[in-house]
């Protein structure tokens, strides 16, 4: 253990408002592709060509092209590539992913009005990251150390120990302040140091799921314009534990950071779409979509738990922190365009294109209550200038088409690419003055890179019952790197996220 002196300096605050961290935003609104098979089939560019129960929360306007009443259910099984073992963990599961039904009344002879709702799995939480490296002689206990040596955090001592309510702190910080910088045995002068690593090694498993409930309003004027309009409520249920564990030079012995984290609430958003017909003669059409932020009310539960072994005087401490806070969360706005056409029975050809500027994710701290007794809240400045300087705006691309040789089969195929939503020097900043970093309980982040999806599907009608399969590769890659540093730098590795989807769904047409 290399000896230190370190100033020790009283900073107590009050503490009212919460608020989230930029890398846990980014793992919440990471935006994914799923509804019924036949809409993941052709990739989900449907939102021009529409008659899909799952353009509801895409262009709502989409529901306006049904022209009967229809239900469907879909299941299926997702997973996960290259997997490692882990404990409690299994890198397949089953997955309930759609469900739904659609109203459609007549208004007029060209005319409809639709009512729909639907309920889909918008996020699969469900993964397993494992990431090992050269720590390069740094550490997460030198990172605290470092924090208090340039007087980014104050530490005070009282009858419990040691502590910091400085918002650069964190409950990392606070582990390491008792249980790895401090060593009581140790003479008075030489009491405060850290602990330089060789290697590091992280595991974790994710599971939960965000569930999306979709009403909508929808119909169409003399078969050519159609309006649509979709209030969305979504139920949040993250849970994920992890391992990180670092072996110290020297043969001194290591530590074991144990992370449990549950994030759980609702959120609600308004979505409006219009699709057009331009010409009478031609089913070519297009559409447009917007979609406000989702408007995101949580809690955020942690208990984490630190373990030391040095092995040179012997010493074993451990030791544990755990929390509860409510936060808010409002994701940018998205803006959607799309076009569909159809060649007779047999032919339909999708392409759709969906910007969303993460950067503009905006965390808010809840800050009092209004003459209603109702919370009030405020942007947290310190943590959304992180945000907007690590997250960036998301392009995605979408193409499908679905083949029908025979007018009760279907042959499906699509394609999505979605462009990167971190910056590539980003990093988890662990020194912000933000209420959102003092109760993180983690260091680590991955800046994940390009998504691409390869979907396949088909589809076959008996009178009025539908059934169809749909199968889904969805792939990337990402850099993992376990804690900031300001001298020695550990290694920097490339991890994967690849998953493999079967989904079925039923459908009745009434």
């Amino acid at each position: 253990m290399k000896k230190h002196t370190i100033m020790i300096a009283a900073a107590m605050l009050t503490l009212t408002a919460t608020a989230q961290e930029t890398y846990q935003d980014a793992t919440l609104l990471r935006p994914e592709l799923n509804g019924t098979a036949r809409y993941v089939g052709m990739g989900g560019a449907m939102e021009a060509l529409g008659a899909d129960i799952s353009t509801i929360s895409t262009n709502p306007a989409g529901i306006g092209l049904f022209r009967h009443s229809s239900a469907n259910l879909s299941f299926g099984i997702i997973s996960q590539q290259d997997a490692p073992k882990m404990d409690g963990a299994d890198k397949t599961h089953a997955s309930f992913d759609q469900a739904g039904f659609v109203y459609s009344m007549r208004t007029g002879r060209n005319s409809f009005l639709n009512f729909a709702f639907n309920y889909t799995k918008s996020r699969d939480f469900n993964n397993i990251l494992h990431a090992s490296g050269r720590a390069n002689r740094s550490s997460q206990n030198q990172l605290t150390y470092d924090k208090a040596d340039k007087e980014i955090i104050s530490i005070e001592e009282d009858k419990n120990g040691f502590y910091s309510d400085n918002l650069s702190s964190n409950q990392v910080d606070l582990l390491h302040m008792n249980y790895t910088l401090y060593d009581p045995q140790a003479k008075p002068e030489w009491r405060w140091g850290y602990y330089e690593s060789d290697t590091y090694d992280m595991l974790r498993q994710q599971h939960g799921y965000i569930g999306k409930y979709d009403l909508n309003v929808s119909g169409n004027i003399k078969d050519k314009v159609y309006l649509g309009l979709t209030i969305g409520i979504h139920d949040v249920h993250y849970n994920a534990y992890s391992e990180y564990e670092e072996v110290f030079s020297d043969n001194y012995g290591g530590a074991l950071l144990v992370d449990e984290q549950r994030i759980t609430g609702t959120g609600f958003d308004f979505k409006a779409g219009v699709i057009v017909r331009p010409i009478a003669e031609s089913p070519f059409r297009f559409g447009f979509s917007v979609s406000t932020p989702t408007f995101y009310d949580l809690t955020t539960s942690n208990y984490t738990e630190l373990h030391v072994v040095d092995k040179n005087s012997g010493r074993n401490a451990q030791g544990y922190i755990s929390s509860d806070y409510d936060f808010r969360l409002n994701s940018p706005w998205r803006f959607g365009a799309s076009l569909g056409h159809t060649v007779g029975n047999m032919l339909a050809l999708g392409v759709s294109y969906e910007f969303a500027d993460y950067g503009k994710t905006d965390n808010r701290e809840i800050d009092g209550y209004d003459i209603y007794g109702g919370e009030t809240s405020s942007s947290d400045r310190a943590m959304n200038y992180h945000t907007k300087k690590t997250l960036k705006a998301v392009s995605t691309l979408k193409v499908g088409a679905e083949l029908r040789p025979d007018p009760s089969f279907a042959i499906r195929l699509g394609f999505n690419y979605l462009s990167p939503m971190f910056e590539k020097n980003g990093y988890k900043d662990v020194t912000l003055n933000s209420i959102g970093n003092y109760y993180s309980s983690s260091t680590d982040y991955t800046n994940w890179e390009d998504t691409y999806r390869v979907t396949a599907g088909v589809g076959y009608r008996i009178d009025k019952f539908n059934i169809d399969l749909a199968y889904q590769y969805n792939t990337t890659n990402g850099s993992f790197t376990p804690y900031m540093s300001f001298y020695e730098a550990p290694e920097t590795v490339k991890v994967s996220d690849k998953r493999h989807q079967v989904m079925l769904t039923l459908g009745y047409t009434f």
